[in-house]
């Protein structure tokens, strides 16, 4: 009899153990899902600073071409002439 108790007493215990080990891995899981969570905040709110800063460094490319910078002359151009299109086809599509 005393055997089985103690096998009992070791299976409560190798229980209250594992017990214990899925509680603090439900905690740490938590805790890397808030860290995931806010990374993935971060992480957006970088690209759509990016994102802003292509579009100003884009503009100030042209900026400087304008003022006579020789250097982004050629896509200057090419975005004016795209500007000029597009206002063509719109006015095309107002005739209509």
């Amino acid at each position: 009899m005393s055997v089985i108790v103690e096998i009992i007493d070791t299976l409560e215990y190798k229980i209250e153990k594992l017990i214990s080990k899925i509680e603090s891995l439900e905690k740490n899981n938590q805790e890397i899902k808030v860290e995931l969570t806010k990374s993935a905040a971060v992480i957006q709110s970088q690209s759509n600073e990016i994102e802003a800063l292509k579009v100003q460094y884009d503009t100030l490319k042209i900026a400087n071409s304008l003022l006579g910078s020789d250097d982004n002359k050629r896509d200057t151009k090419l975005k004016i002439n795209s500007l000029i299109r597009e206002i063509d086809y719109c006015i095309a599509q107002l005739s209509d």
